[in-house]
């Protein structure tokens, strides 16, 4: 068991790139062979038509599940199809030991669809701290990595999300995955100076604001596997993350929804504040 936070620091400082070539070898060997090749049988539903899973999502998890855990001895893996599998699998992320949070491919429905527009997202938290995140696109073969406190980069090199202009893009969730309260917030989003649209996957649109091409998302669920990664890589370009009770998102759960990520602090506070108007 990993008993200090030092151990996890020493590990960061010296691990990171183990931990990129894994999710890059997860993707060459499960992923991207599947990619516009799936048969009908590589492809389930889960909770309905928009909730679908693949061969590549699960054998792809596996993958990293034994090689992260391999890597960081003491630390667990909280994945979306284990948790689909056993729901008591998300409890680790209430725990002490540090957790591996892994979303195999990030746009399954894009993925299924043959769309380029999915990645790969591995986090790793402890005590509901993001201490790293990683996320992968592999048909761009970009790679963005995050470090608390370090920065964030893309293919080695620093990403800032700098400052937005008058007009504000935000992609938002799918009206499909709204209460009918959460569309009501989201509709104050529609207003003067703001274009709202819906998202794609999630870790790319964490990505697009980390890189200052779009800025901010609004978000209503909490799926910790979907933001985790791109909470930190937003952070540590220089964005903010807020609730719509005006609280810095929790991986742990217990947020108040619709929460957004944005460029920066005043984008996040003027995006919350917009959709307080809405409720």
């Amino acid at each position: 068991m990993i008993e200090h936070m030092e151990t996890i620091d020493e590990f960061l400082a010296h691990r990171t790139a183990d931990v990129e070539e894994a999710v890059r070898r997860a993707a060459a060997a499960e992923i991207m062979p599947r990619f516009r090749q799936l048969a009908a049988h590589e492809v389930d539903q889960k909770s309905g038509p928009h909730d679908l899973v693949t061969d590549a999502d699960r054998k792809a998890e596996e993958y990293l599940t034994e090689v992260l855990v391999k890597m960081l001895p003491g630390s667990v893996v909280v994945g979306e199809e284990a948790v689909h599998a056993n729901p008591a699998t998300y409890e680790a992320l209430q725990g002490e030991a540090p957790v591996w949070i892994v979303d195999p491919v990030d746009g399954t429905r894009q993925f299924v669809h043959g769309d380029p527009g999915f990645c790969t997202l591995v986090a790793l938290a402890r005590g509901g701290v993001l201490l790293a995140s990683w996320t992968y696109a592999p048909v761009r073969d970009q790679l963005a990595v995050a470090v608390r406190g370090r920065g964030a980069l893309l293919d080695g090199e620093p990403l800032r999300a700098g400052a937005p202009g008058r007009d504000l893009e935000v992609a938002t969730s799918h009206p499909d995955y709204t209460t009918d309260d959460q569309k009501r917030a989201l509709l104050g989003l529609r207003t003067e100076g703001v274009s709202p649209r819906p998202c794609g996957s999630a870790g790319l649109e964490y990505l697009a604001v980390a890189r200052g091409e779009l800025d901010a998302t609004a978000f209503s669920w909490e799926a910790a596997w979907d933001h985790a990664a791109g909470l930190l890589l937003v952070e540590e370009a220089g964005g903010a993350h807020l609730t719509l009770a005006g609280e810095p998102f929790r991986i742990t759960g217990g947020n108040t929804l619709p929460f957004t990520a944005a460029r920066d602090a005043a984008t996040a506070r003027r995006v919350v504040g917009l959709l307080s108007d809405g409720v």
